[in-house]
């Protein structure tokens, strides 16, 4: 396990990308925990704001109580627990530094916080290291940028694959979305570590047949694929998990325990852009070392992700994102990804 320790190599890389979020001198900047979060990331983030001359302020909030099923990898922190109290004084800020565990980036106060003209910049909780080897910068802006409008401009989503997988989806009217780590606008929101381009589909959207093959990840459970499982997937819902390994067992028992059919749905889809982000760093860390985000990220991955999606109007606190390797994606018969490699024209930069 790696030691949590303030560095100055990592005051460095939070103030790097604090700038890139344009904090300026005498700014007010709220930094948002709770008790059980990474108190080394709300430490970094604290000493490079006030390095960069911000006023920094801290909201800490205790972490919610869980019953039953452990939740993670959800993007939808309860911490906040609808406090408005609490909205009020993040809303009032220039900029909201998120340290919270699951993060604020679906939570249902997000929306209100931002109204107040503020900006949110989601700190994954990872270790310092992972945000090092992953600092956004404005090339891969300019990557995530020109993803976003392909997938905007898109009607159909095509995927398939060497082991299996064939999906069909209707992104025609669904919100594309980037992550380029970098938030420098009023009610804008950004996360770190960034570099994916994605969106949420509307009802009835997905269908076809999902193949998680071995060295996939089911980033949940924090877990490489070890043995193939095979998602059947109708109008948005998995409705059959087939597998003889554990992988497929432990899915099945997991939804099951929700209880809620939302659990089985389409969240979003989309692909990684990010080149420092890698595929195989779940190796290289003790599980308490990260939250793995950077999966989500690395470049010519494919994202499909089951839960809550807005835009369908579907909540819920169930989400497994399964990066894959070796992926074909295509908008409208336009290759984006190619057996997992970025099209040319998203790596190249103007």
């Amino acid at each position: 396990m790696l030691v949590e320790r303030i560095e100055g190599k990592w005051i460095e890389a939070f103030k790097d990308v604090f700038r890139l979020c344009a904090v300026k001198p005498g700014e007010v900047v709220a930094v948002l925990s709770e008790t059980q979060s990474r108190e080394v990331l709300v430490e970094l983030s604290e000493l490079a704001l006030h390095q960069l001359g911000a006023r920094v302020f801290h909201v800490r909030l205790p972490s919610p109580a869980v019953s039953g099923v452990p939740i993670r990898s959800t993007g939808s922190s309860l911490a906040v627990g609808g406090l408005e109290p609490v909205v009020q004084a993040l809303a009032a800020t220039g900029m909201v530094v998120d340290c919270t565990v699951e993060g604020m980036l679906h939570a249902p106060e997000l929306p209100r916080i931002l109204a107040g003209g503020t900006r949110l910049m989601m700190i994954s909780n990872e270790h310092p290291e992972v945000l090092e080897r992953t600092k956004p910068t404005p090339e891969l802006r300019e990557r995530v940028v020109r993803g976003i409008k392909m997938l905007a401009s898109a009607k159909r989503m095509r995927v398939a694959s060497r082991a299996g997988t064939e999906l069909e989806i209707n992104v025609e009217g669904a919100p594309a979305r980037g992550a380029t780590g970098i938030v420098d606008k009023p009610k804008g929101v950004g996360y770190w570590p960034a570099g994916l381009c994605l969106c949420f589909p509307k009802r009835g959207s997905v269908n076809g047949t999902l193949v998680l093959a071995p060295g996939d990840v089911n980033l949940t459970f924090k877990r490489y694929i070890e043995a193939p499982v095979r998602l059947v997937i109708e109008n948005d819902y998995v409705t059959k998990i087939d597998g003889e390994g554990l992988d497929a067992a432990l899915l099945r028992s997991y939804y099951e325990a929700w209880r809620d059919r939302e659990a089985y749905a389409t969240s979003h889809v989309g692909w990684g852009l990010n080149s420092d982000a890698r595929p195989e760093a779940m190796m290289m860390y003790d599980r308490k070392d990260i939250n793995g985000t950077e999966l989500r990220a690395f470049a010519g991955n494919f994202l499909y992700s089951t839960g809550a999606n807005e835009t369908a109007g579907r909540f819920t606190a169930c989400h497994f994102d399964y990066p894959m390797r070796g992926c074909t994606v295509e908008l409208d018969g336009v290759k984006v990804v190619e057996e997992g490699r970025l099209a040319a024209d998203l790596m190249q930069l103007t």
